[in-house]
């Protein structure tokens, strides 16, 4: 079984599609949907788990690609450096998963690995630069 996180947006005419449904039902695949923006009459974005087989997955990815909806996917690693960290905490402002994240008592960064999308995002936001992806084979539809 594989697991892929993908950053599927959908053009305004097709936020109304039943794409999960036919995911689950007509691939064998099982979504998890990890974030969510999604209107009427605007373009929506939508980051998923998908796990099944690989060739379902490789099916499923030129099926969505046929609709019009674009997708990316998040294929790399995430590292921190964590020894140079000041623990602003300004990464955990842009973190859609909250993989990284502050608390209370000691307010010091933490990063979760298992909840990160790889969307780099943290990235740009960190004063220092601390931290890093590292792609394997980066595609894009």
């Amino acid at each position: 079984m594989k697991k892929v996180k993908v950053s599927l947006t959908f053009p305004p005419s097709k936020v109304t599609f039943p794409l999960m449904t036919l995911l689950v039902r007509d691939f064998g695949l099982e979504v998890n949907i990890l974030h969510a923006d999604i209107h009427l009459n605007r373009t929506g974005k939508l980051i998923v788990e998908l796990s099944g087989e690989e060739e379902s997955i490789d099916k499923a990815l030129q099926f969505i690609n046929g609709q019009e909806i674009k997708y990316h996917l998040f294929n790399g690693m995430l590292t921190w450096q964590e020894e140079e960290c000041v623990h602003c905490g300004a990464c955990t402002s842009v973190c859609p998963s909250r993989a990284l994240s502050m608390s209370a008592p000691d307010f010091y960064l933490t990063f979760n690995k298992e909840e990160c999308l790889v969307c780099g995002l943290c990235i740009k936001a960190c004063p220092l630069r601390l931290l890093h992806l590292a792609h394997r084979g980066n595609e894009t539809a």
